[in-house]
Formats: structure tokens, sequence, C-alpha cells
């Protein structure tokens, strides 16, 4: 239901709201009212937009009609501004974990992490089921395959689904002579019996918004490469590449993360790989397909609102977001400097767990960090007084078709390990989602702002340039009050946590939708579908919280549901359990993409 205002939206103090399941909190669903522009129209908007005098006319009245004035730039909020989303380093006590020692190289972690783990899946398993980081090591340490083969056919498959055929437009860029060069080096490695970690030869691709040697970065840009050189490894990469993992080049994202349908005119739009058809989503949409494609267990992402766990959603994968500090932002795009951080696209929950592992941020004194718990999998379904918060009205304001795969999610959990349902109500939700969108706006036109006003804006995609000016448009004063709104939503949510372990929702609104051939040069202006696919996603970057996204389903034309689970800050290990106990209990009913290379075949 949408919602008129005649004035702007006076709060009352947060400690006042009810959050109880009964409470009589205005739920607002998105007010998006604005049809699909693609192609010449939306070149002419961009025109308009960047016209001096009409532009700023045409985005009051925007602004106005979908809400951003009235419940965020003049409001009336009693609370403080909170500025970053910072969490306090407290030990979250956690059931059945592995403490971890601080001070661990990468390596150990993964060690750790791999400890931690059930025993490898029936080879003889009747469904589908993706290739783990596990698969790939025994297959290495066996003999029956070295990483050069398996590097050998990654660059197979890239050329193969990056031909006219399919254009997946899968990467932006990947260097074959050193893929094959790290391939050899860990090849060597195991010929010697000296691997470096379980993750050594692993093929990681990476997110073109997080730096990773010998490529540059571009942000999915033509121009920001040049801009800003890329002279080191992202912190999270170099973690990695010390485990042994072969760094697979760098994948493909909608430019500048500045919208979540992964269309993108310059490097091509990366499709779905279980409908090339479909969009695959963004920003991230690249390193989601591979990891859906079979070219890498494993990708890395960023994500500022939703950019890993929407993408892994609409393909199908795991996509995990731990809470903010717990990864390094060194060597990531500075897009968004409060909401943005980097995240994990994995085949599995268990990938997800030993990626995560290798690169957790312990660069700070032992002391200043809280405790690092991994979760013990093979321990799951002893964890019987688990608690998943569900705010009715929020959780079923969604497709038919994920309404019902999500409620039958949450049926089988309760069945399968006893796990209550506890109803509440999060208020506030859209007045969040419009507060996260003025802060990732304005803190991505401050970014950019150098280089952009240098640049003739045809290097810029027309979509990106619409974006671009709306982000511009808002004020110090809407800046403040979504501040002043996410330190509401820190309150709401903190007592929410005290009633329960996690809150549960559908991961998008809607699954992938069609990718219509008039948006492929000029991106398109999708409201509707953008605000669904981010409707779940800004909690876990506006107040900085872990969170994670399984599959729980497919909708009726074969496509993913993604569910989530997002957790209080500092409990990754818990939301690592949640995770593996959906993808468990869901495994039988896995589909195969349409799109999928087997890189572990046995024969050449």
């Amino acid at each position: 239901m949408g919602l008129i205002l005649s004035s702007p939206k006076v709060y009352k103090p947060a400690s006042e709201v009810d959050l109880g399941p009964g409470s009589d909190e205005l739920y607002i669903s998105p007010n998006v009212k604005a049809p699909r522009v693609a192609g010449l129209p939306v070149k002419i908007f961009a025109w308009v937009l960047e016209t001096p005098v009409v532009g700023p006319v045409v985005l009051y009245f925007l602004k106005k009609d979908n809400l951003v004035n009235k419940l965020v730039s003049d409001a009336e909020i009693p609370e403080p501004p909170l500025f970053t989303a910072t969490h306090a380093l407290e030990d979250i006590p956690e059931q059945n974990v592995n403490q971890v020692k601080p001070g661990l190289s990468p390596a150990e972690r993964v060690q750790e992490a791999v400890g931690c783990l059930p025993g490898l899946a029936d080879p003889l398993f009747p469904g589908f089921r993706r290739w783990t980081i596990r698969d790939f090591t025994k297959a290495y340490v066996s003999g029956e395959i070295t990483p050069v083969m398996v590097a050998r056919r990654f660059l197979a498959a890239v050329e193969d689904c990056s031909g006219p055929d399919l254009n997946m437009a899968m990467f932006i860029s990947y260097n074959p002579e050193d893929i094959i060069r790290q391939a050899e080096e860990s090849t060597l490695r195991y010929q010697q019996g000296t691997p470096l970690s379980a993750m050594d030869g692993v093929l990681v691709a990476v997110k073109d918004e997080i730096d990773c040697l010998p490529y540059q970065t571009t942000g999915g840009t033509r121009w920001l490469g040049k801009a800003r050189p890329c002279v080191a490894d992202a912190a999270c990469v170099a973690q990695l590449r010390a485990c042994g993992a072969v760094l697979a080049g760098k994948t493909n994202m909608h430019e500048l993360g500045a919208g979540t349908s992964g269309i993108n005119p310059h490097h091509g739009s990366t499709r779905n790989p279980y409908d090339t058809g479909r969009v695959s989503g963004g920003s991230s949409g690249g390193s989601a397909a591979a990891v859906c494609a079979g070219l890498c267990p494993v990708a890395l992402g960023a994500d500022g609102g939703g950019s890993v766990r929407m993408p892994a959603a609409l393909c199908g994968v795991v996509g995990f977001k731990p809470t903010v500090g717990r990864l390094s932002n060194s060597g990531l795009l500075p897009l968004n400097w409060t909401v943005g951080m980097p995240g994990i696209l994995a085949a599995t929950v268990e990938d997800a767990l030993v990626a995560y592992a290798a690169m957790i941020d312990q660069s700070r004194p032992s002391h200043s960090q809280p405790q690092l718990n991994l979760p013990l999998l093979t321990t799951t379904r002893s964890m019987p007084n688990i608690r998943l918060a569900r705010s009715a009205k929020w959780f079923d304001d969604c497709s038919e078709d994920i309404r019902s795969w999500c409620d039958k999610a949450l049926r089988i959990l309760r069945a399968q390990y006893g796990w209550e349902t506890l109803e509440v109500t999060i208020p506030e939700v859209e007045e969040m989602r419009l507060a996260h969108y003025v802060t990732m706006g304005s803190e991505c036109s401050a970014s950019v702002a150098k280089y952009v006003e240098k640049l003739n804006k045809s290097q810029i995609g027309w979509d990106v340039r619409i974006a671009l000016s709306a982000y511009g448009s808002f004020s110090s004063k809407a800046y403040l009050n979504s501040q002043r709104i996410r330190s509401r939503q820190m309150y709401f949510h903190e007592k929410i946590f005290e009633m329960a372990d996690a809150i549960v929702t559908p991961m998008t609104g809607v699954t992938a939708y069609t990718l219509q051939d008039d948006a492929l040069y000029t991106g398109e202006l999708d409201y509707i579908n953008a605000a669904a696919l981010a409707r779940y996603s800004i909690a876990g970057n506006f107040l900085g919280l872990p969170a994670i996204t399984v599959t729980a389903g497919y909708d009726r034309d074969g496509l993913p549901v993604g569910l989530q689970f997002i957790g209080r800050p500092w409990s990754e290990a818990t939301m690592l359990h949640l995770a593996y106990a959906m993808q468990e209990a869901c495994l039988k009913n896995s589909r195969k993409p349409m799109v999928h290379y087997n890189l572990l075949k046995t024969k050449e």
C-alpha cells in the first residue's frame, strides 16, 4: 500500500514505538509510481536533469512524490544523528562455535575453518550440487587434477560464455598469463606436498570495485581505472593470495554500483545463468553469475545496499556480508564510506565460511577486537533454542512465489531443528530505505565528484548520469535527518535482538526479471523492480549488521528464491549456522542453472 502525507512526518521518540506483533505502526510499501524507462527516453531524462534550472525543479517533485522530502528531508526527528554504524567490541555468546585465537595467519584461519566443516557430500548424490573448495582441494591432493588443468578449463569456459551465443558478460578483465602463472605455482606446491592452505589453487573472482593486481579497478566505468591507478592488492585480496587462491580476474558490475540490475552499457550486461534472458542483479552481478555458473566456488563482491546479497539471491548462491569492521575496507573503492564493505559470494555456506576465515581483518591489536567465533557446522542440529524474528507486513511484501517459499522455509526450520518464529514489528522500514538512499547517494556523489567534474559526461552511462544528478541534489538537512533515522533504527534493532537471535526475511521482493534489449546500451529506470530488489537488504548496510542469504526454493519459472538472516553485531557464526541449516534442508531440491561449467571433470 502507498501513502500520501499532507505534511512532513513528525516522529515520536524511538523509545515510545511499539515493536510487538500487534503494533499500530503504519507499514509503508515503497511508493514508486514511475514507469520503466529505457533507450531514448533515458537519454532525454538525463538531459533534462542536467539542465541548470529545469533539472533541480524536476528532482524536487520526484523526491516529493516518492516521499523523500516528507519522510526524510523535511521530517521532525527527535533522535541525534548517528553517522557511522560502528558497534561496541563486545563478545557475543554464540552456540556451538570454535573460538579462534588472535594473531593467526590467513592460512591458519582457513585451517581452523576447515576443521569446523562436516564431511564432504556424497559424490554419488543424485541431485545437483556445486563443487566446493574442499572438492577442488581433494582433487589437487590426489593428483587426479591440477590447478593448471582447472585454470585452463576456466579460461575456456570464460571464453565460451563471453562469446556471441551466450554473451554472459561476467568479466570486465582477466589475464590468462597471470592466471596460468598462479596456477603453475600452486601446482608445484601440491607436487611438493606444501600447499599453503585448503584454498591453494582455488579460483576466486574479484568484483571490479576491489583492488587486485595486475588489474586496474574501474568500478564498472571506462575511465576510473586511469584516474585512480591500482597500486596494490586490497587487504582482503592479499589475504586470499596468501592462502594460495588463484585470483581469476575482475567481474562485471553495475557502473559505480549505482543500480540493482547489473546492466552495464560499457562492459555488457551480466546475464543470469538460470535464464540468460534475465538480470543477474547488482551491483555484484558478475561475481554472483560466475559462482552460479561454476566458474569459481568463491567470488568477492562489495555490499553498500545489498549489492552482494541481492545478486546472490537472484543467481541462487550464498551471499554473506559480515558486521562492519570484520573485513578491511582497504583497497575498496570509497563509493559509500559508512554503508559499504567487502562481501562474499559462494557456492555453499561452507565455502563462505572458509573464505570469511581467510579474509577477517586482524590488523588491529587483539584487545581492540571482538572474539572470533567460527561455527561448528557439524553441530548445527544441536542448536534447539534459536528464535527468528519475523515482521509480518514487511515479510509478506513480496511476490506470491517468494512469500510461499519463505513461509515454507520457516516451517521446515521449525520441523527439522525446532527453531521458533517470533512475531514482531520492525517499524519505519520504508523510511529506513529512503534514508539509506540519501546516505549512499550523498556519499557516492562526494566520492566521485573530483573525477566526474573533469569528465566529459558522455563517458558515463545514461542511467548513472541520472543517478548522479539525484545523488547531488540531496541537502545537508536530508543527510542529517537520514542519520537521525539511522539512530532510530539502531535502537529498534537492538531491542529486537534482545528477544531474538536473528531477523528473517525474504532476500528480494521479486525474482530475476527480464533483461530487455532497449536497456543494454542506455541502462534503464525501473524503480519499481529496484525498490522490490532492495526491500530487505538495507539494515545490513545502514546499521552495519551481519546478514546472509541462501536459496530457499524456486519460483514457477525456475528462478531462485533467497531467504535472508540478519544478525546482531559480531554474530557471523550464528548467521552461518542458520544459513547452513537452510541449505541442508533444501539440498535435495537444488536445480542446475541453464549455464553451468564442470571444472572438475575427470577427463580433459
